[in-house]
């Protein structure tokens, strides 16, 4: 008499597959949007990523610097754990490349910006821009839009302002760099201040901001000075509300340029090929996510990952962006590890997709991340690539028993969205080499869905033997036996 159960049956070892791959799999036959064409007239993204390179050789040439003087991971590169460079090392940087100190500081901001190098605590190490920025044109304008992106923080605000203020201004810059964009050349900085205003003002009254205490009097401008004989008169200032946005639309305007996104002078404001590139990229994302199913720029992140469950890696991606681009960084980060947290496997895969678009930013809360059981596996991962591992090796860094708890996390998303064919392809991924040490090891790593993914594995299973195997593991499971 022949026993049915499996003998000691070999797994064909692959690389695990990462969860994406799961809705990438359920979602084979979605028809594709076209990719849109940029405007007319835009550069090539060779001739873009030149200009990029352009831009920001001197913060690539201190980055370079940084990393063969200092070494990758060296400490004593910044001050005080900030991301300053400290006096000593900026000094040393300006004796050997002809620079002076201030000049190697505002590279060295550049290069943080752009993503050229990563600070940590004390200590400096490059991007991963920097390995591929002779090579890979896409990672230069990947590098040139985090600058873009960070425009706001590349050049001094004005002082004697209120935050709250240069908070507001800095929400509307969108509207009036699409203006911009739209208007294809140079806008009078006067039309620009009243559109300026009127989103302002309406960032207030979606706010519901009512005053409190006394009416305030408006402000009142002086009136202007006749003319007289020693020169022309001077320009009549904007009334009331505008003349105290007006120094700060020109420091905004001031920073962009210097980012390089516009050219400002002459009472005018002109994009760049580059800024105009950018910003149109950035409508596209947001017209990709208001045209989704679920309106996910405008959702909460769990809903947001689920109506890009659907999508096809690039096009979620491209959502994850434009998400991203309607809040500030911290609470979007903060939701997404929520959303992670929940009892959806398929939204912890998706989430942590989400914050590889999010990059050097969620760092900090993804270390924390490492304390939970239920997300440690997937922090590692994240923070290996991050590091610069290669995808399909980050793995490695898991230990055996992370590695089986995230098989199984994977299997449950799979078996709660997937359909049968793609739950038993799963098998194959898992480190260990046979069935039996698999079940063995699920068995003991303890997920809270061990049951319900092995009872789906054996119930898709087209042979027997194996599933019947699968089946009396999940009831050992189930009853606490062995």
């Amino acid at each position: 008499m022949t026993s049915r159960i499996p003998r000691d049956s070999r797994l064909r070892l692959v690389r695990p597959r990462p969860l994406a791959a799961a809705p990438r799999a359920m979602n084979q036959r979605r028809s594709r949007r076209p990719a849109p064409r940029p405007p007319e007239g835009t550069p090539a993204p060779s001739e873009l990523a030149g200009m990029a390179r352009s831009r920001l050789a001197g913060a690539a040439r201190v980055a370079r610097w940084a990393d063969t003087a200092l070494g990758p991971g060296r400490g004593n590169a910044t001050s005080g754990g900030k991301a300053s460079l400290a006096d000593t090392t900026a000094e040393r940087a300006a004796g050997e490349l002809g620079l002076t100190p201030a000049q190697v500081r505002a590279d060295w901001d550049t290069a943080r910006l752009a993503g050229l190098v990563e600070v940590h605590g004390d200590s400096a190490r490059p991007g991963w821009r920097l390995r591929a920025w002779d090579r890979d044109d896409t990672a230069v304008l990947r590098g040139w839009v985090a600058l873009f992106d960070a425009w706001s923080l590349a050049h001094p605000e004005p002082a004697d302002h209120q935050p709250a203020a240069v908070a507001e201004v800095v929400s509307a810059m969108p509207q009036v760099l699409s203006f911009l964009q739209l208007s294809a050349g140079p806008v009078p900085v006067e039309q620009l201040l009243d559109l300026l205003a009127q989103r302002v003002r309406e960032l207030r009254t979606e706010r519901c901001e009512v005053p409190y205490g006394p009416p305030r009097e408006p402000t009142r401008i002086p009136a202007p000075a006749p003319p007289t004989d020693a020169g022309p008169a001077h320009p009549e200032q904007p009334p009331g509300h505008d003349a105290e946005l007006a120094p700060l639309l020109d420091w905004a305007l001031h920073a962009l340029a210097s980012v390089g996104a516009l050219t400002y002078g002459d009472g005018q404001a002109t994009l760049t090929p580059l800024g105009s590139w950018a910003v149109w990229v950035k409508l596209e994302q947001i017209c990709v996510a208001a045209q989704s199913p679920a309106g996910n720029i405008e959702a909460a992140a769990e809903d947001m990952l689920r109506g890009c469950a659907q999508l096809r890696p690039n096009a979620a991606r491209a959502e994850y962006r434009a998400w991203l681009a309607a809040r500030p960084v911290g609470s979007a980060v903060t939701e997404l590890l929520d959303a992670a947290r929940g009892e959806d496997a398929l939204l912890r895969g998706l989430a942590f997709e989400a914050l590889r678009v999010v990059g050097a930013p969620a760092e900090p809360d993804v270390r924390t991340a490492l304390g939970e059981p239920t997300l440690r596996p997937y922090a590692l991962l994240w923070l290996a690539e991050h590091d610069g591992a290669d995808p399909e090796d980050a793995h490695e860094v898991l230990t055996r028993e992370e590695a089986t708890w995230l098989w199984v996390d994977t299997a449950a998303a799979v078996a709660d969205h997937g359909e049968a064919p793609l739950l038993v392809r799963h098998l194959e991924s898992a480190v260990q080499p046979t069935v039996p040490a698999l079940l063995d090891e699920v068995r003991a790593v303890g997920h809270p869905r061990t049951v319900q993914v092995l009872v789906a594995l054996a119930a898709a299973h087209p042979d027997p033997a194996l599933a019947k195997a699968v089946r009396r593991a999940a009831f050992q499971v189930h009853t606490g036996g062995s």
